[in-house]
């Protein structure tokens, strides 16, 4: 990724700096200006001295040319997410010495995607950027990925909205502030600004118009924040610890804000419980900062129709996360099913979690609820016996008259994958400023239905350990130094910084092969992870 030598700012009145001292790591940490701290998210929204409008009076209108109408010239004429706004403006912050209180800077980015956010069909696909899934492998077309994804996230391009002037602003910007970027690898062998200017211009413009009947349509529809106040059955699963589930109250507050309270505990039965703050931007774009224990989690979720859904994160380590999903009271809805599996001929706890729960559980054909153990509007938990000969395949779980989730009939396991796939830990402490990045894996278990399909049963308990990838690997003691993999299928990277005990004293990172055997019946899977240097450059769309 390349950097800018930005302009030095001089400090405002309220000393606010600017300039050179918006850090990248602070340009992260401020996802909590999205993802909140919750006093300051309060009086930001309730007591700010600027509203938006008069802040870009005050805080823009220098630079952008009013153009009648609460309309500046280049702002408005594009649409982004609270995470695109927030980078927008800490750009002016670090490229353009704009000096602006964090106060107001929330304010601003409130505005801004309130009045020129996306449309929840404009983020399909790509929620995976806001919601900090960074071992994500994307699969754009070839030119978008070679024209723009070499040097960040092809998201980051599709989380936005301009007309073809802006978009063709946005290449001569790059090319500006990145001269070099003609003589890179993917640019070099071929007309870079010309295939720009000419193919991606209109292309992107097509693609990721400015006008689209969908926002329009949305900002006819759009919700007030107030309806998402009530009680969220939640259900989730955090890779290397397992499945989740409670009760999640929302008490609104002013602004578009609210006051949020989590209840549950995770299947092995450790407590899920704390408190927090939210606010919703646009309408549907959910962030919130919750403390969980001793961790401090983000949340960052699209609140559409009673349902949340996207993934909770620490904020120190967005890698420890779990996917989240939420039905709101009222609604009934069946979220999920923990476990999601049960094996022919053999008897399992299950729990039923969703909404206004109420009736009769029915698990499918040959699956059998031999006692209730538990039930409450959110939460069923039944002693589940599946008959012998039940076929394998899945089944339509249901609970009086709602359905919606599913239950996996299995008689054997006959592959093993590693999730994820592919994944990439970096090292970090050691004396350096940031903290090592970790991976973390499941054992996520195949078979086949009575039909001979492929059939996911889901995860189960594995053993864990890690190889070198390759001959080079081996030649470089990747596993003697990249780091550990421990019982729970976590893997903590070595320490930052050249190590004298290697080869050319080089640092601690490695290419591994991730090795999973199954507990019950010994098959075994492979992922692959490598273990890399730390980055630097963190903003909250990668």
């Amino acid at each position: 990724m390349h950097r800018a030598v930005p302009r030095r700012a001089n400090n405002d009145k309220n000393n606010n700096r600017g300039g050179l001292t918006l850090k990248t790591t602070r340009l992260r940490r401020q996802a909590g200006t999205l993802a909140l701290v919750a006093t300051a998210l309060l009086s930001a929204q309730a007591m700010a001295a600027e509203q938006g409008p008069s802040l870009l009076q005050s805080k823009c209108m220098g630079c952008h040319i009013p153009e009648g109408n609460d309309s500046y010239s280049r702002i408005s004429h594009q649409r982004k997410t609270p995470e695109g706004w927030l980078m927008s403006i800490a750009r002016m912050q670090v490229m353009h010495g704009l000096s602006i209180s964090d106060d107001d800077r929330r304010t601003l980015v409130k505005y801004l995607a309130d009045k020129q956010g996306l449309a929840p069909s404009e983020t399909d696909g790509v929620r995976y950027a806001m919601e900090r899934r960074l071992n994500t492998v994307e699969h754009f077309d070839d030119q978008l990925s070679q024209m723009c994804g070499r040097c960040h996230s092809g998201a980051r391009v599709a989380l936005q909205r301009r007309p073809a002037q802006e978009w063709e602003h946005l290449v001569n910007f790059h090319l500006g502030q990145w001269p070099s970027l003609e003589y890179q690898a993917q640019a070099r062998d071929r007309d870079w600004l010309d295939i720009a200017l000419k193919q991606m211009v209109p292309d992107l413009a097509k693609r990721f118009a400015l006008d689209n009947p969908a926002w329009a349509e949305w900002l006819k529809a759009r919700p007030e924040a107030k309806t998402l106040a009530g009680q969220w059955a939640f259900s989730g699963h955090m890779l290397a610890k397992g499945d989740v589930r409670g009760v999640m109250s929302v008490s609104p507050g002013q602004g578009d804000t609210f006051q949020v309270e989590v209840k549950g505990a995770y299947a092995d039965g450790t407590p899920f419980n704390g408190s927090g703050s939210a606010i919703l931007y646009n309408g549907y774009e959910w962030r919130g900062n919750v403390k969980v224990g001793e961790a401090n989690l983000r949340q960052v979720f699209a609140a559409i129709d009673g349902r949340m859904q996207g993934r909770m994160f620490e904020a120190e380590h967005d890698e420890r996360g779990l996917d989240f999903s939420a039905a709101q009271a009222g609604q009934g809805r069946l979220l999920a099913v923990q476990p999601a599996f049960i094996k022919a001929g053999s008897d399992s706890e299950i729990t039923l979690v969703g909404s206004d729960l109420s009736g009769k559980p029915d698990l499918g054909a040959g699956v059998e609820v031999s006692e209730v153990l538990e039930s409450t509007p959110t939460l069923i938990r039944v002693k589940a016996r599946a008959a012998k000969d039940a076929a394998a395949g899945l089944r339509e779980v249901a609970v009086g008259a709602l359905k919606g989730a599913q239950l996996a009939v299995y008689d054997q396991v006959d592959e093993v994958k590693v999730v994820p796939a592919f994944s990439i830990a970096r090292i970090g402490e050691n004396g350096a400023s940031v903290p090592k990045v970790q991976g973390r894996f499941e054992a996520e278990a195949w078979g086949k239905d009575a039909n001979g399909q492929a059939l996911r049963i889901g995860y189960l308990p594995a053993t864990w350990k890690v190889e070198p990838f390759n001959e080079r690997a081996v030649e470089d003691e990747d596993l003697k130094f990249a780091g550990t993999m421990q019982a729970d299928g976590v893997f903590v990277p070595g320490g930052a910084g050249p190590n004298p005990a290697r080869k050319m004293m080089t640092n601690n990172a490695g290419n591994l092969k991730v090795i999973a055997t199954l507990a019950d019946g010994g098959q075994q899977g492979e992922g692959h992870l490598i273990v890399t240097v730390q980055r630097w450059n963190n903003p909250p769309l990668p």
